[in-house]
């Protein structure tokens, strides 16, 4: 069984190298959705795949990190770099392209190794994360499955490539939370989310 969570965010960024002039001269904004598909074999304690409450801790929080932030590409000019850190508190920086298809393969990347470090505490069984769509337009959406987020022809997503500005990480639930899942630490859902 899929169950699906949809969140919403506004994040600015430029595209360097895409096709659409606009789209990689001139930093510009877009409403985007993002879906977060989980499958798993077995229902928990409440009948449920995974609690839609519980999505509200760690992932909600990976998700919104990106809201009203603008993405860098790690690649792109240090004069660039330095100009949207410094007039911009809320920033995260990504290895690739913030094109849709990379958010997709970043929020797969971090959500599966948040799940994967969950100890689930209602029941919950082999609760995977199916996939990630995310939707730029209302028009258009890039998806990725777990073959997509690391495969090595789009490039390798190391948690440790990810930088989140410090007014980000000020608003997180946990402040420790990406330090956690980058060195593997276990986290336990709250069951009175």
């Amino acid at each position: 069984m899929i169950i699906r969570k949809i969140y919403n965010f506004e994040n600015a960024h430029i595209v360097r190298f895409c096709s659409s002039k606009r789209c990689r001269t001139s930093i510009h904004g877009h409403s985007y959705k993002c879906e977060v598909l989980l499958s798993s074999n077995f229902l928990d304690n409440a009948s449920m795949v995974y609690d839609f409450g519980l999505m509200k801790q760690g992932i909600k929080t990976l998700i919104d990190s990106f809201d009203h932030s603008t993405t860098i590409f790690s690649g792109d000019s240090d004069e660039y770099k330095n100009d949207i850190k410094k007039h911009s508190l809320r920033w995260v920086e990504i290895p690739y392209n913030p094109s849709a298809e990379q958010f997709c393969r970043v929020f797969f990347v971090l959500i599966d190794r948040l799940l994967s470090l969950t100890k689930m505490q209602n029941g919950e069984k082999e609760v995977r994360l199916h996939s990630i769509i995310v939707h730029e337009t209302t028009t258009g959406y890039a998806q990725c499955f777990r073959d997509d987020a690391y495969n090595e022809n789009m490039g390798i997503i190391n948690l440790e490539d990810i930088k989140f500005s410090d007014e980000v990480v000020g608003e997180w639930y946990d402040k420790e939370l990406f330090n956690k899942m980058k060195n593997g630490i276990s986290f336990i859902d709250e069951k009175d989310c």
